[in-house]
């Protein structure tokens, strides 16, 4: 595909596809148009096809308008994996309003920050959800009018009311659809503003580089809010018009029979789904010879997870894939073909992707060199919102700073060798260790804390948190657990906790990570 260099978001020197769409909306305009009546997303409960996709997103566009939502307005949204969300990204897209999908598994106090920083005009939630909303909502940043509750009371059955004509809104590529959450270094989710053209670049990169097309279908088994399951799975389907069957939630057995039931072709998840699958006896009864696509990222794989792979799905394509919130999804991709040589690799950089190795002088590391991947490129987000500090220190001549130390090789083959910024990865969730070490640091008893994480055969990591304090219990943890559930998700309390007397230091006192992760507090007991 031709390509050209354009200027964006002030950033010179991007490369973008010549031909491609405009809009979100464009995209399911176009799908609904060639296979109407094809079902676009089928949940656990209800199917939509192309054209219901098309017909009510419209009408709940038409319903956010007479709420006063106008372009550039967010929409919060708290819903889970159910056909209520695509609808209400395509709805939001159509107007120019930016959705804000919020993680389901956020404790109120997470989620009362990413309220009143993201300031939405609407709270659309599952009232499975509402407890939280409400007391993340205490001081009011949406009036209760406009919060709309799916099963439950002010129904979101209002915004399917077609009373209401569709305004046509003038929405640019350049325009945010959605702000992502994503922790940051300082403790405090930063919010990246993903626009349409950052979406469609990565939707066109994964159908050429995975060569998929209206025969593909795929099963949703990560979280809708997260890129993955959002500009992987979801949106990949709708702009190659296949089929996004989706999970609730993740259960084993579950996931595999539906699989088998619908002869799902391609799979994208965190290695972990795919561990856990190997080990049922149901997995290993079955034949899955018709799966065309296994792609894997959001946390290391291993090489005997590899292995299995390839067996499993023996006439799959199995593609790793390297990305973060800020790059859309991918930014690179194993191609189709390519030696067993390159298995440990996260593929080549997608076409339009700029990626260089630098070291931490900011000169370009020479091929075979491991240094900090720095991104350019149209998939790269317009800016983190509201957060000047953030858009100052993460970018530098249009390119991102990911964080993540890599090499390049000769081929022009991308390596993950280590993460630069402090993050622990569980099951393709990210935790940032400051924000575990805040909260533990909050307890009248915790004199000090660092958290690590710890390998774990199926989760990836896990999270560990050193403590120092005298009046704490070295063989009960019961109380400092539950002081963490009151303000972290689930997924980011220690699963396990030790005590030592003080936290090994450098010179300049730095807290010595790598020792704890080497040693545990032997060496300070």
């Amino acid at each position: 595909m031709e390509l050209l260099e354009i200027s964006l978001f002030g950033r010179g020197g991007v490369k973008v596809f010549k031909e491609r769409p405009q809009t979100i909306g464009e995209i399911v305009s176009t799908s609904s148009k060639a296979f109407a009546e094809k079902s676009a997303v089928v949940t656990e409960d209800q199917s939509l096809s192309y054209r219901q996709i098309e017909e009510l997103s419209s009408v709940i566009a038409a319903n956010l308008q007479k709420q006063g939502i106008a372009k550039g307005d967010r929409v919060a949204v708290v819903v889970g994996n159910r056909a209520e969300f695509p609808l209400l990204v395509i709805a939001c897209a159509k107007i120019g309003a930016i959705m804000v999908p919020i993680n389901v598994k956020l404790a109120v106090e997470e989620l009362q920050y990413i309220l009143g920083h993201s300031k939405p005009s609407v709270i659309i939630s599952e009232d499975e959800f509402m407890d939280k909303v409400e007391k993340a909502n205490s001081e009011s940043v949406v009036t209760p009018d406009n919060i709309f509750v799916i099963d439950g009371q002010n129904s979101y059955e209002q915004l399917l009311e077609k009373e209401t004509p569709f305004q046509q809104t003038k929405v640019t590529e350049e325009d945010g659809i959605f702000i992502l959450y994503t922790s940051g270094t300082t403790g405090r989710p930063k919010g990246a503003v993903l626009t349409h053209i950052n979406v469609i670049h990565s939707l066109m990169n994964y159908k050429m580089v995975f060569e998929t097309d209206e025969t593909f279908n795929t099963l949703i088994a990560v979280p809708m809010f997260h890129v993955t399951g959002l500009v992987g799975q979801l949106l990949h389907m709708f702009y190659v018009g296949g089929t996004a069957y989706s999970m609730r939630r993740y259960q084993n057995e579950e996931y595999i029979n539906r699989i088998l039931q619908y002869k799902i072709n391609f799979l994208f998840n965190v290695p972990t789904i795919f561990i856990m699958m190997s080990t049922s006896e149901e997995f290993q009864k079955h034949s899955f010879d018709f799966v065309k696509k296994v792609a894997f990222g959001g946390s290391p794989i291993y090489q005997q997870t590899f292995t299995m792979l390839k067996k499993a799905f023996p006439n799959a394509q199995l593609h790793n894939a390297y990305g973060a919130t800020e790059t859309t999804s991918p930014a690179t991709l194993m191609p189709v073909k390519y030696p067993d040589s390159k298995v440990t690799s996260v593929g080549l950089p997608v076409k339009v992707a700029d990626i260089k190795v630098m070291n931490p002088e900011g000169k370009e590391c020479p091929v075979g060199e491991s240094g900090e991947l720095y991104i350019k490129g149209p998939m790269i987000i317009k800016e983190y919102w509201d957060n000047p500090t953030a858009n100052q220190t993460s970018f530098t001549d249009g390119y991102w700073h990911s964080g993540d130390l890599g090499i390049q090789d000769d081929d022009g083959f991308i390596y993950i060798r280590d993460r630069k910024k402090d993050m622990i990865n569980r099951a393709g969730e990210k935790i940032f260790s400051i924000e575990v070490e805040d909260v533990l640091k909050a307890h009248p008893d915790v004199v000090e804390a660092a958290v690590i994480g710890e390998p774990d055969p199926v989760f990836g990591e896990k999270v560990k948190a050193f403590v120092v304090g005298p009046k704490l219990d070295g063989d009960d943890f019961t109380a400092l657990r539950e002081h963490c559930r009151k303000s972290l998700a689930k997924f980011k309390v220690p699963e396990e906790f030790e005590l030592i007397d003080s936290l090994p230091r450098n010179a300049s006192g730095k807290i010595l990570k790598n020792t704890l992760k080497n040693t545990g507090g032997k060496t300070n007991a």
